[in-house]
């Protein structure tokens, strides 16, 4: 067969801007990307079904316009076998064609280019018809897998290779295939689950045979002119996972057949090591891609936690990659690439990788969104239309949620005040960003003080404002978002001195050695990882401390399983009781795809964690509780109570009572309930669409 050309890397002069290697074209041969940007993969679950096509349509056409290079789709199955989620998306029959020519064309039109990726979930798929390399259950999934006959491989890789041929036809310049987090492809590359003993099993040579065979397959079928990427495991973090040798023999492999971009994949989804959350270092991973690429002279693309384009610049100025991929980031900020291509990047909405909205709604079923960016995939929902009639709109509080509404209202031209009683905006924000894993959330604070700037909101710091002055000042509209405040401890003793409310620890309060957290929900888990940790530590945490932490094999041309090393952890500097009187599992109310991280960190660092708790009395010698009927003492120093909020809304009018101006509650204040930064910036934003 004919080697694909390979591709010319131009080099342009771009001193004008700080970003020359992001905003570099990248010449393919047959085609040229106009930058280094790659939108990642996503699911969003508007891909399952044909009639939301016209809302993914306007999710990536709103992404292409905002500079995005290249973008990859949501994975779409080769068979019902594949199938993520019964009757998830598919590209299988004619019919399939014409809801994907929407989505095509919406980014052919700003001159961006889109690959449709194919993905076959194997073990991982929520349906009983799972099939994969042997029939080993996955510890995530609820199906145990059939092994994949002779018969079923090879009309498998048809199945692949006829998929690509219809999205070609539909318009698409070329497709991802799926070979890593742990999905059909990655079973048979790795020993993990590929425990068969013919040709597709065994030595790597044999295990990636699948692979290579679609690869070839899907060459012949769609011809020359055709971007095909692989999503090749470069770090399995799984027992029995591929070493560095075996993941560059399959890179070169897949480039004999006949790849054009090779891409990142990293960690399985049942690896125990997190690899996207917001407490993984950015970039941690790019010295993997980096040993990758030495072996090929296919452009090989970056991923994993990178937000920010000086990180992008960074790994494609030191050549470790040929391009980047974010997902989430263009999510937050459809308009990255712009703002970075006029040097407006104190401007960019960062991902603050919280995974609340996009990853966690994934796995829920429910359509992927942005916390910060409540827009993401609601693009036609959402909008925020210039005004014809400017009112004088009063925000009372400046959180996320009051900056979020504020900034809106401002932007579609109404004049805005925002009251803060505080000396900075920010809210509890400004708590949880001192919290270990979770210093993005900076970025969120920089990005809405510069919107509240550019979009003219007078911000009045300071103020605690009083309805009285509301009213006088004339508002046509008040927004109420003045949030929340720590809720006490009812007990006998509760008011000694050392029993500390979660804000006050958070600013600063000294803490003894021996802890009692009451409450376990979000900020009890935040609180225990603020105290695990020496206030002179280093945030955020260095790379290398985090691999040994975790135990990532710092070495990125690894000869052990999957680059797994036992971890090395830290003692902890004080001893930490975290309880609640729910006799629930502790922290079962934490994201899908996070609170195991935020569990197995308490855990390693041996946080005692009690459940069915009573709370009886302070003492001198400590709290006294009870558990299972019988009352026990905690020798503690310090008490540190994260038992819920209580919404702060004495500004909000009585029901029946006369005002001149319209109120409107959002956020915190309209419910305290677990602190809900998701819900508080999109109530904003919605509050003041409507306006």
């Amino acid at each position: 067969m004919q080697q694909v050309a390979k591709p010319k890397i131009k080099r342009i002069n771009m001193t004008t801007n700080s970003y020359a290697h992001i905003l570099q074209p990248l010449n393919l041969g047959f085609t040229t990307l106009k930058n280094r940007v790659v939108m990642g993969s996503m699911h969003t679950g508007l891909e399952d079904r044909f009639y939301h096509y016209p809302k993914l349509a306007a999710y990536f056409g709103e992404r292409a316009k905002g500079g995005v290079g290249l973008l990859i789709t949501g994975g779409i199955s080769p068979n019902r076998q594949g199938w993520l989620l019964p009757a998830g998306g598919t590209m299988n029959t004619l019919g399939d064609i014409a809801p994907h020519r929407l989505v095509t064309h919406a980014v052919h039109k700003h001159g961006a280019k889109i690959l449709m990726q194919i993905l076959h979930s194997g073990r991982y798929g929520y349906q009983p018809f799972v099939v994969s390399a042997s029939p080993i259950k996955s510890p995530i999934s609820m199906f145990k897998p059939r092994q994949m006959s002779e018969k079923n491989i090879l009309s498998t890789i048809d199945d692949f290779a006829h998929t690509a041929s219809l999205a070609k036809k539909a318009g698409y310049d070329g497709v991802e295939i799926m070979g890593s987090e742990g999905y059909l492809l990655n079973q048979f590359l790795s020993r993990h689950v590929n425990q068969r003993e013919d040709q597709w099993g065994g030595a790597i040579e044999n295990r990636m045979r699948f692979a290579v065979e679609i690869v070839k397959a899907i060459r012949v079928k769609v011809g020359e002119k055709f971007i095909i990427c692989f999503r090749l495991s470069m770090l399995d973090l799984v027992h029995d996972g591929n070493t560095m040798d075996e993941v560059i023999t399959v890179a070169k492999a897949l480039e004999k057949a006949g790849i054009n971009l090779l891409n990142t994949g990293i960690g399985w989804h049942e690896a125990r090591v997190p690899t996207i959350v917001t407490s993984v270092p950015r970039a941690a991973f790019v010295d993997y891609t980096a040993e990758v690429k030495k072996h090929v002279a296919v452009p090989v693309i970056a991923s994993n936690r990178i937000n920010m384009p000086e990180t992008a610049e960074e790994i494609l100025a030191a050549g470790k990659a040929d391009m980047v991929q974010m997902a989430r980031p263009l999510l937050a900020d459809a308009f990255w690439v712009n703002k970075v291509a006029t040097n407006r990047v104190d401007e960019i909405n960062t991902c603050i990788a919280c995974n609340q909205a996009c990853l966690d709604h994934s796995f829920q079923n429910k359509r992927a969104s942005c916390l910060v960016n409540p827009r993401a995939a609601h693009e036609t929902e959402l909008v925020y239309l210039k005004t014809k009639k400017a009112k004088k709109i009063a925000v009372v509080g400046g959180g996320v949620a009051g900056m979020s509404a504020a900034t809106v209202a401002a932007e579609r031209g109404h004049n805005v005040t925002l009251f803060e009683a505080a000396s900075e905006v920010g809210g509890q924000f400004n708590l949880a960003k001192v919290v270990p894993g979770k210093e993005e959330f900076h970025e969120t604070i920089r990005y809405f003080k510069v919107q509240l700037e550019k979009t003219g909101v007078e911000v009045r710091l300071n103020t605690k404002v009083n309805r009285e002055q509301l009213e006088r000042e004339g508002f046509d509209e008040v927004i109420i978002a003045t949030g929340v405040v720590p809720r006490g401890l009812k007990i006998e003793g509760s008011d000694a001195p050392n029993v500390l409310s979660y804000a006050e620890v958070l600013r600063g309060a000294p803490v003894g050695n021996k802890v009692a957290v009451i409450g376990a929900g979000g900020i009890g888990f935040d609180v225990s990882e603020y105290l695990l940790k020496p206030e002179h530590q280093t945030q955020p945490q260095p790379l290398a401390e985090w691999k040994r932490e975790w135990g990532v094999d710092p070495n990125p041309n690894y000869m052990t399983e999957g680059g797994h090393v036992p971890a090395e952890v830290d003692l902890p500097i004080r001893q930490i009781y975290l309880m609640q009187r729910k006799t629930t599992p502790l922290g079962i109310g934490l994201g899908k795809t996070s609170g195991w991280v935020h569990r197995a960190q308490l855990k390693k660092h041996a946080v005692r964690m009690m459940r069915g708790v009573q709370y009886k009395s302070v003492t001198n010698e400590g709290l006294w509780v009870e558990i299972n009927g019988h009352d026990q003492l905690l020798r503690v120093d310090t008490i540190v109570v994260c038992a819920g909020q209580e919404s702060v809304k004495a500004l909000m009018p009585k029901e029946g009572e006369s005002t001149l101006a319209n109120y409107h509650i959002i956020g915190g204040a309209k419910l305290a309930g677990e602190l809900d930064a998701k819900r508080a910036i999109r109530e904003g934003a919605e509050i003041a669409a409507k306006l």
